[in-house]
């Protein structure tokens, strides 16, 4: 069985993965959510990437945990692909759920669109960025009831982690990766990703669900991380064969 250690994207903390640790331990694997610094419990204090980065080290040598499979989604594919990097033989696999990914020498903002505009949010609330507005989550297959609940629980996320820059040793091809994109949020995976999938090192899953899968299918992402972590046992075969994998029903 994997250690999973799991990473909600911006606004969220550990509480985000009730519904999918629940699923993961009852299939015998262990889980440990994990809260980046500044938001959630430990909000109100500003934290860089860096800072991030190291979070997921730490917890992943405080814990002693082998066979680890670091999941990032959102904003959080940036630095736990980062920290795969840094836990060296710890690592079993990566999953990054419909997530940003690091690419040296850029920023959580540089990947987006218009990165002004972030820069210039932060700078309006005061180097934090405040939680999306319940209207934001429509049409991501989301009910009323999960919609408050992600509203009520979100915090202002620390303005610098979207600012700093990655820092990578090698290429992301050396992580064994599984990407999962979710199609109601946007039906293809970021550039860099779609390369890697199309190059074999990387592999592809679709869930048929907004950006929010912990909350829309938690049931069935488990089951999407609990095959990464069985690939991973077998030698990653799968996540090199540069296959595209339906989920879209389960």
């Amino acid at each position: 069985m994997a250690n999973f250690v799991l990473v909600a994207g911006a606004w969220l903390g550990a509480w985000a993965w009730d519904e999918v640790v629940a699923e993961l331990r009852a299939a015998g694997h262990g889980a440990y959510p994990l809260t980046l610094s500044g938001l959630a419990e430990k909000r109100g204090a500003p934290a860089g990437q860096q800072a991030h980065v190291a979070d997921v080290v730490a917890e992943v040598e405080r814990l002693d945990l082998r066979e680890v499979v670091l999941v990032g989604h959102s904003y959080s594919g940036i630095p736990v692909g980062q920290a795969a990097e840094r836990i060296g033989g710890r690592l079993a696999g990566l999953v990054l759920v419909d997530s940003n990914v690091p690419v040296a020498g850029e920023s959580f903002a540089d990947q987006l669109p218009e990165p002004a505009a972030l820069r210039a949010d932060l700078a309006a609330h005061g180097g934090w960025w405040p939680p999306l507005p319940p209207a934001e989550f429509a049409e991501q297959g989301l009910t009323v009831g999960q919609i408050a609940r992600i509203a009520a629980g979100a915090t202002p996320h620390p303005g610098p982690s979207l600012t700093e820059p990655a820092f990578l040793e090698g290429p992301l091809s050396a992580l064994p990766a599984v990407y999962v994109k979710c199609l109601m949020d946007w039906p293809e995976p970021p550039p860099v990703v779609a390369g890697l999938v199309a190059d074999g090192h990387w592999r592809l899953v679709e869930l048929d669900t907004g950006h929010w899968p912990m909350f829309s299918r938690p049931a069935d992402l488990a089951g999407i991380l609990g095959e990464a972590a069985r690939t991973a046992k077998s030698g990653g075969r799968t996540a090199r064969s540069g296959g595209r994998t339906a989920q879209s029903d389960r």
